[in-house]
């Protein structure tokens, strides 16, 4: 199925390649390089790009390209998908996934990627088994391969591939057996200058860490799943049953594990935990203009909220910004006009507020007379158990 892999950075320089079936040129990535010239935006690259004799399906993730070289028409999503998986495995491994990161672990990476991909088609994805066949890379482990001339790759074959459940290894047993869910959800919100939402939506994850002996078969329902659209699943749900009563079913596999992933449309109602009040004004005939905005927890939602970022789009005669929060750090593009606000945790009892200057070009004051009334609102990681 995927005969050679790419590994492209922001730059457009092949740093890492992959192949499978047969070696593929790395002339081939060229027809790759001329969408990526065509599109405004490096998110733009379309992901999936047909050239004479083969298919080139692509994913953008932490600024590098993973493009994966197709010689016949298979579901661009499998592939997709797959290429998202190896993001989230080197993620798993090496605590990041970066340029940098590959490179220093690159006997690692050509290992993952030997064993997740079988003459080009998927074997091995899940993390547990993975780290059943090549461990992770830790300072001692690397300093005796240095020594000794030994790898990563583990001299027993996993119990993960003996099991009825491919997901999950045999014998597992804990002396304490425990399960928890972590419910992350991202809100992306507009808000106008009065504070009233003119639009917000969902992106949510359940991760589940679980740790359980033997083969535990669980059942997790939802107050309303009807509000839940566009939901991806782990392999061990059984989705037949979720199609007919909403429910997830499931063995799952043994230690850290992504559930599903949903969304919640703006169509729904979607409450914000947070207010923002904010208020941009511009001197007239003056090359400065003032900035103010704040943050406050709405009483209703009583939970902490976590991992807060506020982006707000600046209109285009600002140059520069000198502001002062009251906690957290922003940042400001003279290019995009875009400015980010990292905020974090919202403590009630001191409400952030992000203060101070706008340097403007001349004559900006009169073309922005009326600045922009909505801002981005980002809350990340707003964990709770289940």
């Amino acid at each position: 199925m995927i005969h050679s892999l790419f590994l492209i950075n922001a730059s457009g320089d092949i740093f890492l390649e992959k192949h499978w079936k047969s070696v593929v040129s790395r002339s081939v990535c060229d027809y790759f390089f001329e969408a990526q010239e065509r599109a405004s935006e490096p998110e733009n690259v379309p992901p999936v790009i047909p050239t004479p004799h083969h298919y080139l399906i692509s994913v953008l993730r932490h600024r590098i390209y993973f493009v994966a070289v197709i010689q016949s028409e298979v579901p661009p999503l499998f592939v997709i998908e797959f290429l998202h998986r190896v993001v989230d495995t080197f993620q798993d491994y090496f605590g990041v996934c970066t340029e940098a990161a590959i490179k220093d672990n690159v006997v690692v990476v050509y290992e993952l990627l030997e064993e997740m991909l079988d003459n080009g088609f998927p074997l091995a994805t899940e993390s547990n088994i993975l780290k059943e066949l090549i461990k992770p890379p830790t300072i001692l482990r690397t300093m005796v391969n240095t020594i000794t001339g030994s790898t990563n790759v583990g001299e027993q074959l996993p119990t993960g591939q003996l099991s009825v459940v491919p997901w999950r290894r045999t014998g597992v047993k804990y002396t304490n057996n425990e399960a928890y869910f972590d419910v992350v959800e991202e809100i992306d919100a507009i808000i106008d200058k009065s504070g009233s939402t003119i639009t917000a939506e969902i992106q949510g994850v359940i991760d589940a860490c679980v740790k359980l002996t033997g083969m535990p078969d669980l059942t997790l329902s939802f107050m309303n799943p009807r509000l839940l659209d566009d939901v991806s699943f782990h392999p061990c749900v059984r989705f037949k049953r979720w199609e007919a009563e909403r429910i997830l079913s499931f063995i799952p596999p043994d230690g850290n594990f992504r559930l599903l992933s949903y969304h919640v449309s703006s169509q729904n109602l979607v409450a914000i935990p947070v207010y923002v009040k904010h208020n941009i004004t511009f001197r007239e005939g003056s090359s400065q203009g003032r900035f103010d905005l704040t943050l406050g927890p709405k009483q209703t939602m009583g939970k902490a909220v976590e991992s807060v970022l506020v982006s707000s789009q600046l209109p285009r005669g600002v140059l520069n910004v000198n502001l002062n929060p009251s906690q957290g750090t922003y940042t400001f593009d003279p290019v995009t006009k875009l400015l980010s606000w990292d905020v974090g945790k919202i403590n009630p009892q001191k409400l952030p507020s992000l203060k101070g200057s706008m340097s403007l070009q001349a004559g900006a004051s009169k073309q922005t007379r009326t600045p922009p009334s909505t801002s981005s609102l980002r809350s990340n990681k707003w964990p709770s158990q289940v």
